[in-house]
């Protein structure tokens, strides 16, 4: 027993000296972070009660009275976040949520000190946002890091306001890089478990040298709390967007006019892939960088200038940091053979929220003419609509309630097996079903619903 007794208090001994002290890491950080708080001011007026029972019934004037009776006018909300001191004449990098639409901006700092800042510009796509505070002496400023040397499972310490509780210090490890959560089309999270909770928005990551590698941005919760799971922008995408952003108070991001798809395993085989990588061409705009370049449908872009596409989602975050102008060597395969073509790359349209103008990825948030968004039917969307292997098509993925669509019966989840007797077997299939109704105001879909199949008729004027 004796024996055993000094072996625990070996591992227990050796295990106490191999985690970081972090003493005087967090002493020397915590003047680089900042509290930022929010403010906007909304406009009240004289409304019906909203969601009122007893709306347009005997009993809705009885309720009127108390609408009145309710403050009218100005009213105002706050937000509370992070950010992080980048340069020594008070710039300072948050997210943009943080900041967006604030009508003040009130920036307190470690030693209580308080200041209104102006925001000197912002970037929804990648949630960041550059603010300045007046300061008449130089400010203790963070060291950018290198956020692609960061390994998994390296130490990490995340500063910030968690809750409006100032100067939080938690710690963790690197717990994936590369992560997309759906948040955009420029998605390279970094994933941790150092505790990031509301008001964490903005903050900095840093590495055990103190260098900021990540700005602290989204948790994954179901409770609003911590559960293990934060993400945060890698600081190399930042600097990009901090320098532009210094500069002109905009981001310009490179295009080059194609829409893409995920290749998979299957895929690979059929293209002529040992594995499944690369960023394979579904569509090509007309007129685009592309186009001109000689890119056609059915190309796998394996490289963009010089750097590997492993993933397809690696392509939007390469092409989005090319400067515009600039005309890159891009290595693709057809027909089983590898080439290199060279492309012009052109300023993103405003119209397009992917570098890669995806229409699959892009614009995430609109329909079509139907009311509807598509997107290629997966195994689990097959069982849990027991569709047999026969079915082929696309899933309504999001469906405008007031829209053609949903008037005439379509339902999200269902799976558009033909449009107008033409089968349509991916999205890119559909969008051409579509493109060909000109005129034509009246669709008739076959759909697959619940291990059947119906036909439902869509009249577009509705």
């Amino acid at each position: 027993m004796v024996g055993v007794a000094f072996l625990l208090v070996g591992i227990a001994s050796a295990t106490a000296r191999d985690l970081p002290d972090l003493t005087a890491l967090v002493e020397n950080l915590k003047p680089v972070v900042v509290n930022i708080q929010t403010s906007k001011k909304a406009r009240g007026g004289k409304q019906a009660m909203p969601n009122n029972p007893f709306k347009n019934s005997p009993f809705e004037h009885f309720f009127q009275p108390f609408m009145d009776r309710m403050p009218q006018g100005e009213m105002q909300t706050q937000n509370l976040g992070s950010g992080v001191i980048i340069d020594a004449d008070g710039f300072i990098l948050t997210n943009n949520h943080v900041v967006e639409e604030a009508d003040e901006i009130k920036v307190r700092l470690v030693d209580e000190r308080e200041f209104v800042a102006k925001v000197i510009g912002s970037d929804p796509k990648s949630d960041l946002a550059l603010i300045q505070i007046p300061v008449k002496q130089k400010l203790q400023a963070a060291k950018l890091g290198d956020s692609d040397a960061i390994k998994v499972g390296a130490w990490v310490v995340a500063i910030g306001n968690p809750f409006g509780l100032e100067a939080t210090v938690t710690s963790g490890i690197i717990s994936a890089k590369g992560r997309a959560i759906g948040n955009g089309p420029y998605e390279d999270f970094l994933q941790t478990d150092a505790a990031i909770n509301p008001g964490n928005s903005g903050g900095p990551l840093f590495d055990l040298d103190g260098n900021v590698i990540g700005i602290n941005t989204a948790i994954f919760s179901r409770s609003g709390g911590y559960m293990g799971i934060g993400f945060a922008i890698p600081v190399n995408m930042a600097k990009n967007v901090v320098t532009q952003l210094k500069s002109s108070g905009k981001v310009t991001r490179g295009w080059i006019g194609v829409g893409i798809q995920m290749v998979t395993q299957e895929l690979a085989s059929a293209l002529g892939l040992e594995t499944a990588r690369g960023a394979l061409v579904s569509q090509v705009v007309k007129s685009g960088p592309a186009q001109e370049a000689g890119i056609k449908a059915g190309d796998v872009i394996l490289k963009f200038n010089g750097q590997e596409i492993h993933k397809m989602r690696d392509l939007p975050t390469i092409v989005a940091a090319t400067a515009v102008g600039n005309k890159v060597p891009v290595a693709i395969l057809r027909d089983g053979k590898e080439q290199t073509v060279q492309i012009k790359v052109r300023e993103l349209p405003k119209e397009e929220s992917s570098a890669a103008a995806s229409k699959g990825d892009a614009d995430a948030d609109k329909t079509d003419p139907l009311g509807i968004k598509v997107k290629a039917l997966g195994d689990n969307q097959r069982r849990q609509g027991r569709l047999g292997d026969d079915i082929k098509g696309v899933v309504v993925a999001k469906i405008d309630p007031d829209g053609a669509g949903a008037k005439a019966g379509l339902r999200a989840g269902d799976v558009i097996v033909d449009v107008n007797r033409q089968s349509v077997e991916s999205p890119n299939d559909y969008e051409q079903a579509i493109d060909k109704l000109g005129k034509n105001r009246n669709v008739l879909l076959r759909v697959a619903r619940d291990g059947g199949v119906l036909f439902i008729a869509v009249n577009l004027d509705r």
